[in-house]
């Protein structure tokens, strides 16, 4: 087979993978559940899978240059429904949608049509580059059904690739200690031969990390529960003027969706109520509440900089600074196996922070990647000489008051990951699947 067949194949395989995993997450939900609440965090999933139909029509199939878009659409009016830029937010459940079984239908044409192209054009650069942003952008808001339905108290999804097998032979427990990371010149970002980067990584520049100390392993539920017992969140002294705001606005006094049930914490994950897994990642915390929690214990987040080197550096043979060599994963760079992470949805949760040490980092950083999203302290903004990619509303739009996050969480499809992935979220939001791990001051 040669080089085009099988970068074809590629591509038609990674769309037809993830519309599979799209509709298996949406296809147990009835009708008002295809609506769901309004809430500012979540969409209506029928509304969504509307606008990854468009999405990968706009991108794909009418797209002639960056800017400019060929009409007409397959369907008359699908601009005006499924825009995100253009259609508010708080709109979404008052348009007049397709029926679910018309949308799954129109999502159909589209990756039909979708597959042609590619097999007809063979993957030049712009099909290569264009399939691949509809399957990451599809990926993206497969794992927002995965915490939409979290948000909502639907039962867990049914996902075929469900394998808890994976654990068999996992060390579990805790993940005690810091590794000593020295510092040293390196490389933020992407580099320019990296297959697929989004703008936002894009370039790696130099930067100066000081010598810092990171916890092998992001904080668990026991470590959060202590702070949450010591009066953590009643605390003002812990919280800055901005977590006191929310912590107020929001009554918060833990985690969104922990309870005190019969003398102990309960957590619900998805539909399900259960006692507080004490060893997994804590979850579901925004921004300020882990800011709360590392005064509390005298540390604080990593910067960016200081994850990203942590995750893909390696050390000099004394220890003392790190080499040239960046790896793609913590582990190296072979692609994600369910030996080296928790992702894909396959065990439907996180899991114990002791668990996959083969996907270490050179450091002995546990979960780099996989299990839970990870909070870092900076803001988020471009790199020196950003320039937009052609989908110029998936990072600039959002500079400046959203927060870092890296490292991918349990429903993060691992095609998408790498060391430099940048993923990002407002310093309130606490629904998606995100804790953090602490640095040494």
């Amino acid at each position: 087979m040669g080089k085009t067949q099988d970068r074809t194949q590629e591509l038609t395989g990674m769309l037809i993978d993830t519309r599979k995993r799209t509709l298996e997450l949406i296809s147990d939900l009835d009708d008002e559940q295809m609506m769901g609440p309004q809430l500012r965090t979540v969409n209506p999933p029928l509304w969504e899978i509307g606008h990854l139909a468009w999405f990968q029509e706009r991108w794909n199939l009418r797209r002639v240059t960056n800017d400019t878009f060929a009409p007409p659409a397959i369907l008359a009016n699908t601009d005006e429904l499924y825009d995100s830029m253009e259609v508010h937010h708080d709109t979404r459940w008052e348009l007049p949608l397709l029926t679910t079984e018309g949308t799954l239908a129109y999502m159909q044409q589209i990756l039909d049509m979708t597959l042609d192209k590619i097999q007809t054009d063979g993957p030049t650069p712009d099909v290569d580059y264009f399939a691949r942003l509809a399957t990451f952008h599809e990926d993206m808001h497969g794992e927002a059904f995965t915490y939409t339905r979290n948000t909502h108290g639907l039962p867990a999804p049914r996902i075929s690739d469900y394998d808890p097998a994976i654990l068999d032979g996992q060390p579990t427990g805790p993940l005690e200690g810091d590794a000593e990371i020295p510092g040293g010149r390196f490389m933020l970002g992407a580099s320019p031969d990296a297959p697929f980067a989004f703008d936002n990584e894009k370039w790696e520049h130099a930067v100066q990390v000081a010598p810092f100390q990171m916890a092998r392993a992001p904080v668990t539920n026991e470590q959060f529960a202590a702070f949450v017992d010591d009066d953590g969140y009643r605390n003002n002294d812990l919280w800055s003027e901005a977590g006191r705001k929310w912590r107020d606005d929001a009554g918060a006094e833990h985690p969104v969706y922990w309870s005190q049930q019969n003398g102990g914490w309960q957590r619900r994950h998805f539909d399900k109520t259960e006692p507080l897994p004490p060893h997994q990642p804590v979850m579901h915390v925004n921004w300020y509440e882990a800011e709360a929690y590392c005064r509390w214990t005298g540390r604080r987040l990593p910067t960016e900089a200081e994850r990203e080197l942590a995750a893909s550096a390696e050390p000099t043979p004394d220890g003392n600074s790190i080499t040239d060599r960046k790896r793609v994963y913590p582990w190296g760079d072979e692609p994600p196996t369910p030996r080296h992470a928790n992702l894909d949805g396959r065990l439907l949760g996180p899991v114990d922070v002791a668990s996959f040490p083969e996907g270490d980092s050179a450091f002995g950083l546990r979960q780099m990647i996989g299990n839970t999203w990870e909070w870092c302290s900076d803001d988020f903004g471009p790199y020196p000489g950003f320039v937009r990619d052609p989908y110029k509303d998936y990072s600039e739009p959002w500079f400046g008051d959203h927060k870092i996050l890296r490292g991918g969480c349990w429903a993060t499809r691992s095609r998408m990951l790498r060391n430099t992935w940048r993923n990002f979220g407002m310093p309130d939001r606490s629904d998606i699947f995100a804790g953090f791990r602490t640095c040494a001051l």
